[in-house]
């Protein structure tokens, strides 16, 4: 992978003095350009992404306070040291109160002024460490363990694992609740880049405004909350991994844009005239069908042809219910926020897996997390377990894959009844209870018996 050079800008007007300053930071392995007064200075900057300027503060027709002064306007994160042969207090006062990191006086030796462009790189490794660890820390609040043992799960890590080492994109498909995000981790994790950042991004969770800033930063100014300017994901993740979270939520206008990163590494940041360059990975989730969102004009086929050299399914929990008691397990062991361990009936169990599971493994959580809570003893039974069902999506026949003919308590076939014809009417129990053939008191008096809770 290869390794983004610092690149630094010396804007001086003695010729000999910047060629032996260039000299010695190109020695030492610095990307550097040279100005020869402030007007090239402030054009140069406009044209080229610097990580640090050394300016002189006297130069020809713009000097080094003028040209400080429009680097700390329109580039703040742009770091400045200030170059001067006159050792002048109130002019090192004026520089570091417009926000030069540091004055240096000439003659210095280039030992001194590497460890000062070495403070500033490290300042700028720890901002950059500082916004990674918030973006962690809001990924890692979701669980990052992979569970399950099903055939058509381990199919899929196995596919994944694959394309781990690979530099290919990938796209994960898979209905809401499925684990996409994980899938994701697993393969960074597994991948090359594991020791570089891996970025998030909810394209759901964003409007088309912002989105466009939230992947690429923006400029001071660039629109009426752009403060100051901001970095955005595909910087924070240069040499690490981007994953876009429902990436068919992207706005049209933002896709063409998205395309070009992805094709070239190059961007410009919202309101911005710099072409900026980052090396990163793409891997891409939706739970849309991408190909009927090509038919229908709302996603570009050049785009979908991109992110997925390699696509990677995730089934639904309905189709890989071999792993149900795996992941009860997991989530009543080692993430419910319980006072005591609480594991779950025999009966309570079988509801679990007949089932059909429509919100998937989020659901199951969900679930759990709420039976857990609510169960009186260390066992969760049936009747803690609020699965929301439908009329429709509880057909009461003679079928074995249905409730009526298992092992499930009388007691929660009615609750389930009670809940759905509920939940069919909208919560009004007068109706509830007249399609039920009891008093509006009875329904009462069975939604509190069985816990029912009804939005």
């Amino acid at each position: 992978m290869e390794k983004v050079k610092i690149s630094i800008l010396i804007a001086d007007d003695e010729e000999e003095f910047r060629f032996m300053l260039k000299t010695y930071l190109e020695s030492i392995g610095y990307d550097v350009y040279t100005v020869s007064d402030g007007v090239a200075a402030i054009d140069i900057v406009q044209e080229k992404a610097f990580d640090l300027v050394l300016l002189d503060i006297r130069m020809p027709h713009v000097d080094g306070i003028d040209v400080l002064k429009f680097i700390k306007e329109k580039f703040p994160m742009v770091d400045v040291i200030m170059l001067t042969g006159v050792d002048d207090v109130k002019i090192a006062v004026e520089c570091m109160k417009l926000g030069a990191y540091d004055y240096l006086t000439k003659p210095y030796s280039g030992d001194e002024l590497v460890r000062v462009i070495k403070k500033v790189l490290e300042k700028q490794r720890l901002i950059r460490e500082n916004q990674l660890i918030k973006a962690e820390l809001q990924r890692l609040a979701g669980s990052t363990d992979i569970v399950g043992q099903s055939k058509k799960f381990k199919e899929t890590l196995d596919l994944a694992l694959k394309v781990a080492p690979t530099e290919s994109t990938v796209l994960i498909q898979g209905q809401s609740g499925t684990g996409k995000e994980l899938i994701a981790n697993f393969i960074y994790k597994n991948s090359n880049r594991a020791d570089k950042p891996f970025v998030v991004l909810n394209c759901a969770s964003l409007p088309d405004t912002l989105i466009e800033s939230e992947l690429f930063g923006h400029e001071k100014g660039s629109f009426t909350d752009a403060h100051t300017m901001k970095q955005g994901l595909v910087e924070l993740a240069d040499g690490g991994t981007l994953f876009l979270d429902e990436v068919g939520d992207i706005s049209p206008i933002v896709q063409p844009k998205l395309l070009r990163f992805i094709q070239s590494g190059e961007f410009r940041r919202v309101g911005g005239n710099i072409m900026l360059k980052a090396n990163v990975r793409i891997i891409s989730a939706t739970n849309k069908n991408l190909a009927e969102e090509v038919k229908e004009g709302r996603f570009r086929e050049d785009l979908l042809y991109r992110i997925n050299v390699i696509t990677i399914t995730v089934p639904p929990l309905k189709e890989r219910k071999d792993d149900i008691p795996v992941l009860v397990e997991y989530f009543l062991t080692k993430k419910m926020r319980t006072r005591t361990a609480k594991r779950i009936s025999p009966t309570a169990l079988e509801i679990l897996m007949q089932y059909h599971w429509p919100g998937n493994v989020r659901e199951l959580e969900n679930v759990l997390e709420r039976a857990a809570i609510l169960a009186k003893g260390d066992i969760i039974q049936p009747y803690d377990l609020s699965l929301t069902p439908t009329l429709g999506q509880i057909e009461l026949s003679s079928s074995s894959n249905n409730l009526i003919g298992n092992n499930i308590p009388m007691k929660e076939i009615e609750r389930l009844h009670i809940e759905g014809v509920l939940r069919n009417l909208k919560g009004n129990k007068a109706e509830t209870a007249k399609v039920l053939g009891i008093s509006l008191k009875t329904l009462y008096t069975k939604i509190h018996q069985f816990q029912i809770d009804i939005e």
